[in-house]
């Protein structure tokens, strides 16, 4: 945009986003993508946009896949880079992140871009009373993955003001909600003197065995390293969920719902009643037999989308390396990955490594996958903040339909 340009082809925000489809604060966005120049207004009332160069953007929106194609195609997203078996958050090396910060201090900069040293994340009172009682009425064989949704269903009731998706009131949102799910879950070991942090609380809601501040950073570390994942299962389905402008509660319930599935999220517990197997019968053989006479694949090995090592097990089996009490459940890891690699050479994945975690921790098979819903509870609302500045229900593809051609008689 020119300076010279007449001001009669300048249009303001509010102009700008009807024009667009979106809400004001999203005609921001663009600007701060580049998308967008902005002016400020002569009055001091804002800014001001050539309307061309909106035109120009409203016509290139049109010309995107029509919503009949694939909408994994079309999501763009700044979050999670994986490539060349290594992933990133931002464009920075995730694994790093892990090792030299806390989850609070990861989750925050990477919804805000901001990293604030310290960052601590609270339960308010009403919210969590409220979550604690729905958690309290549930059956005592409950999992944690009932917990967390009744918990975030709760805590959405409480939340008078979750309906407000401004980008400030989803963050307030966000860091009140995970502390929420942590806290609302029922303690079965004495709380930690670190209680402040996050970690530190989930210990006490895993497992009775007194931890040391190696086994709680173990424990951070792999919170931090499960933030976010680009486009899987239940990212996909929080995506969903927020283009239909669902609040963050609900968002979030999309997620956990997504993992209640065996196939996503719930892979460690395989994992780590497969090690305390092996632990058992004294070797990985007759165990790794088993699984391969079923049918079933050995869990924890290989993953899709890195052909050799996935950089969330190297970190964490690193942090556990140094962990004394964890050497026997890290030794039968080792021997189901060389026992199989006689016929595949399948890397240990994250899910293995959680498994030695929760084995060596005293914890039961379940908490890997606790661990990784909190974790991923992060990353969900960091893929709805950019979901809310899309065009709404931009995901409604069309089915292929494959029954009997009309027209036909009625029943």
């Amino acid at each position: 945009m020119t300076e010279n340009a007449p001001e009669t082809d300048r249009i303001t925000t509010r102009e700008a986003a009807e024009r667009l489809g979106v809400k004001p604060e999203t005609v921001y966005a663009y600007v701060s993508r580049g998308q967008l120049s902005s002016r400020r207004d002569p009055t001091g009332r804002g800014s001001t946009f050539d309307a061309k160069e909106v035109d120009a953007l409203v016509r290139k929106g049109r010309r995107e896949p029509s919503a009949g194609s694939d909408v994994t195609q079309r999501i763009r997203t700044g979050i999670t880079l994986i490539d060349k078996d290594r992933y990133y958050f931002r464009g920075v090396d995730a694994t790093e992140l892990a090792r030299s910060h806390s989850y609070e201090e990861i989750a925050d900069w990477l919804w805000t871009g901001t990293l604030h040293r310290g960052m601590r994340f609270t339960s308010p009172p009403e919210p969590l009373a409220a979550a604690r009682r729905a958690v309290e009425s549930l059956p005592t064989h409950s999992g944690s993955s009932d917990r967390l949704r009744v918990a975030a269903i709760a805590a959405a009731v409480a939340d008078p003001l979750r309906f407000d998706l401004g980008r400030d009131a989803v963050l307030g949102s966000a860091r009140s909600l995970i502390p929420v799910l942590v806290d609302a879950l029922p303690t079965v070991g004495e709380p930690h003197r670190g209680e402040g942090r996050l970690a530190w609380r989930l210990w006490s809601r895993l497992t009775a065995t007194r931890p040391d501040e190696a086994f709680l950073r173990a424990l951070d570390m792999a919170l931090s390293l499960l933030i976010d994942h680009d486009l899987a299962a239940s990212t996909l389905a929080v995506r969903v969920a927020a283009s239909a402008r669902a609040h963050p509660y609900a968002v979030v319930s999309a997620g956990l719902g997504a993992l209640d599935g065996p196939l996503h999220g719930a892979a460690s517990g395989l994992a780590h009643r497969m090690l305390a197997d092996v632990l058992e019968r004294g070797g990985a053989a007759p165990v790794v037999a088993d699984h391969l006479r079923a049918g079933r694949r050995v869990p924890g090995l290989g993953h899709r989308l890195y052909p050799a090592q996935d950089p969330r097990a190297e970190a964490l089996f690193g942090a556990l390396e140094q962990l004394p009490a964890a050497r026997r459940a890290l030794e039968a890891a080792r021997e189901v990955e060389s026992t199989t690699a006689r016929h595949v050479e399948l890397h240990a994945n994250v899910d293995m490594a959680l498994a030695v975690l929760s084995l060596s921790s005293g914890m039961p098979a379940e908490a890997g996958e606790t661990v990784f819903a909190v974790a991923r509870t992060a990353g969900w609302i960091a893929h709805a903040l950019e979901e809310y500045e899309e065009q709404p229900l931009r995901m409604r593809p069309s089915g292929h339909y494959s029954g009997p051609r009309p027209p036909r008689p009625a029943p």
